[in-house]
């Protein structure tokens, strides 16, 4: 081919690309056609469905209970299927939980994938600007697990609270240990483990004799009592003390609570369904038995015992 009909060629070839996308219509694809957008806030919420659903496609909603279920009843009126919200702080899920009774399917919306979108400067403008979006499916929705899962993670989350409180309560015990010159965490690796504990409750019992707080030690302690004695010597202050006392105290509270979680935490997990059916050993080989997935009863047990255990 010659360069004079390779030069024809190509121009011919620009022209009809031009002229196919000349012709092509670059409109966005409507993936959610019975949407609606919710902006959530503290004290109301801003929902918007399509003009032609109703008169007025922008309503507000107070957070009250009674209001959110009447949001839902506006939603189904408008033949809404699903809706796309924000999760903006806590105040998401009281009406996520009353969306979802309702059979909406629900997009909870990452905050941050449409923060920095131009077009938004009101709530009803926020309302739309989400409606907009999810229409054309351009809004990923954050996964969310069973209602059973949610209902664990608030126990466990709950408990974790409790753990992380126990474990400041220990770090002041040994501050006000340190403040009085007792150098109690220079002889033994924790003070709340069986000898730690014991001789701090003494302490704040009253007794003050260092031979006779040494005698509570473990005998698994590498320190000599001697050493632990030494360490025990120390200035005593009542205001120290009192503290002392009071982060005992704490500690107590927070451990009676940690046993109150993982009662529910047990309660909640004998609910779960096994789904698993019996294996018959004889009919698979142990590398086969080892592969099989456990039951989520089992999966989130054994997830207990080893943080338990750490």
């Amino acid at each position: 081919m010659t360069a004079g009909r390779k030069l024809w060629r190509n121009r011919k070839e620009r022209k009809e690309w031009g002229r196919r996308l000349q012709s092509e219509d670059p409109g966005l694809e409507v993936v959610h056609p019975h949407a609606a957008g919710i902006d959530v806030g503290n004290s109301a919420h801003y929902v918007a469905v399509r003009p032609e659903r109703d008169p007025e496609p922008v309503r507000r909603f107070e957070c009250f209970t009674a209001d959110l279920h009447r949001l839902a009843d506006w939603l189904k009126s408008c033949q809404v299927k699903t809706v796309a919200m924000q999760s903006t702080g806590v105040y998401w899920i009281p009406l996520y939980e009353i969306l979802e009774e309702h059979g909406f399917e629900v997009y909870l919306v990452n905050a941050r994938h449409t923060k920095n979108l131009p077009g938004r400067k009101s709530d009803v403008q926020e309302s739309q600007w989400l409606l907009k979006l999810h229409t054309y499916g351009l809004l990923n929705n954050s996964f969310q697990p069973a209602s059973e899962i949610r209902v664990l993670r608030t126990y466990w989350r709950q408990r974790g609270e409790h753990v992380r409180e126990a474990a400041t309560c220990i770090q002041r015990m040994q501050k006000a240990l340190t403040q009085m010159n007792v150098q109690l965490a220079n002889v033994i690796s924790d003070i709340s483990g069986l000898t730690g504990q014991a001789i701090v409750r003494a302490v704040v019992a009253g007794e003050r004799d260092p031979r006779k707080l040494a005698a509570l030690s473990h005998p698994r302690v590498q320190a000599s009592q001697e050493e632990i004695a030494k360490s025990l010597e120390g200035n005593w202050r009542p205001e120290l003390v009192f503290v002392l006392q009071q982060e005992v105290d704490m500690y107590d509270t927070y451990q009676k609570r940690i046993v109150e979680c993982d009662q529910r935490l047990h309660k909640h997990l004998a609910s779960f369904p096994d789904t698993l059916s019996p294996l018959q050993p004889q009919t698979q080989s142990p590398r086969q038995r080892s592969q099989q997935p456990r039951t989520l009863h089992a999966s989130i047990s054994t997830a207990n015992c080893s943080v338990s255990r750490a």
